[in-house]
């Protein structure tokens, strides 16, 4: 199957898959006499794959990783929950940040409910006015 066709089947563009190709995580595949990339019919579940991990926050350099322990036995197993572990670790690390950042963005847009003085910005002056660096004990 061509790139285009393949790309489309997976819903992403051709290039992905070049770059795909040049990261190692899609075999280079055969060409024809015309020179065009002949994908296999497995390249679409490895696609997907590859999509599906993404989607579920691993890196390319994780699904890679993940790649290479799909044909592995019950270790294979125990370092993928240990990636899927350290990702959810992450992941949770993210949240705790977004959420202080809506609280202190929310904070701020309550300050444009109060009067400006000379026509300043209340939450333009708050975002500019430095905060207190905390210091470590």
């Amino acid at each position: 199957m061509r790139t285009s066709e393949l790309a489309e089947r997976v819903g992403v563009n051709a290039e992905t898959l070049r770059y795909y190709e040049r990261r190692g995580l899609l075999a280079p595949p055969p060409r024809t006499p015309g020179g065009y990339r002949d994908f296999p019919a497995t390249a679409v579940e490895l696609l997907r794959f590859i999509k599906r991990a993404q989607e579920l926050g691993f890196t390319l350099d994780e699904v890679e990783e993940l790649l290479h322990l799909d044909a592995g036995g019950p270790e294979a197993c125990d370092a993928a929950r240990e990636l899927a572990q350290a990702r959810c670790a992450d992941l949770e690390a993210r949240i705790t940040d977004l959420q202080r950042m809506h609280a202190s963005l929310s904070d701020l847009i309550a300050t444009c409910e109060r009067p400006t003085a000379d026509r300043d910005c209340a939450l333009l002056a708050a975002i500019a006015t430095p905060r207190p660096t905390p210091t470590n004990p």
